[in-house]
């Protein structure tokens, strides 16, 4: 199933860098991953670094940004090419914030990176990795994806459909939306379990990400004047619902073979990112992301 872009629009691969391999950078989890954490805590009972999730992957190939400005050029191409189409994806994920976000809170919309890597690459947060899966880091404010990841999407229960790979993109742009809101300085990533601060912005960010889905298909290319995507069907709204499940806590417990612990949960149950997801693509603001109030989640 392919969430079809208009294949008219043009592509903007300015801020779109290859990754490479290189030593770590400092220390710690830093940066922000859509379930590394929860796999690592899963296997190990402790918080991952990415220094110690560094490893030697073999035959990564320090790529080069031209590859992307002569490959990804059209919605045709992001329709054909995952790459691609998480560059149109952060296009469509730019024009909307750069109008929702000052709208909104009166912030002015920073476009973040994006870095597309294979294996490994170094950031401002430490090391990435492919085990981490896709990630936001705030300090060099960058997204990094390593596109392998999605062929782990079946085999955790969900459909690698277009929408479930852009709702993953989309969920790291929500932790940049935090970041410059000041909300993702203010967490303590020590503070785990089904209310804690470190789920409410997983859920926070699911939800931003619902907020992009449901404004998608008016979401105008100022290049072409044309809308970034087609209207999403029912069906491609399920899978990026069930690519949410599929990275709850419980269920990254559960597909480990191991008993879910609710007391250290970091990123959601399963229900509570679908609910999340929901509410965002309902709701279609900021305002209806608020996951700090409520007393439980």
């Amino acid at each position: 199933m392919t969430l079809s872009f208009n294949e008219n629009i043009t592509l903007d691969t300015s801020r779109v860098n290859r990754g490479r391999r290189g030593a770590a950078i400092g220390g710690g989890i830093s940066g922000v991953s859509i379930i590394g954490a929860i796999i690592v805590f899963a296997l190990t009972g402790q918080l991952p670094d990415f220094n110690q999730l560094m490893g030697d992957t073999g035959g990564f190939q320090t790529g080069s940004k031209t590859q992307y400005v002569s490959q990804c050029t059209t919605g045709a191409d992001a329709n054909n090419h995952p790459e691609c189409r998480m560059i149109a994806g952060t296009n469509s994920l730019d024009a909307f914030w750069g109008e929702q976000l000052p709208a909104e809170a009166g912030v002015a919309n920073q476009q973040p990176y994006l870095t597309l890597y294979n294996g490994t690459t170094t950031t401002a947060c430490g090391t990435g990795t492919s085990q981490m899966g896709p990630f936001y880091c705030p300090a060099d404010q960058t997204i990094y994806m390593d596109v392998s990841f999605f062929n782990e999407l079946e085999s955790m229960g969900a459909q690698n459909t277009s929408l479930a790979q852009l709702y993953i993109i989309a969920h790291e742009y929500g932790h940049h939306i935090q970041n410059q809101l000041g909300i993702l300085n203010r967490i303590d990533h020590n503070d785990l379990g089904e209310n804690s601060a470190m789920v409410r912005s997983e859920l926070q960010a699911d939800c931003l990400a619902g907020t992009w889905i449901a404004h998608a298909a008016g979401t105008i290319d100022p290049d072409t004047g044309i809308a970034f995507m087609k209207q999403p069907t029912q069906e491609e709204l399920s899978s990026a619902l069930a690519a949410a499940q599929s990275v709850g806590d419980d269920k990254i417990y559960e597909n480990a073979g191991m008993q879910a612990n609710p007391d250290t949960f970091s990123h959601g149950s399963a229900a509570n990112r679908q609910k999340w997801l929901t509410r965002g693509m309902q709701g279609g603001t900021i305002a209806s992301c608020d996951t700090w109030s409520p007393a439980t989640l």
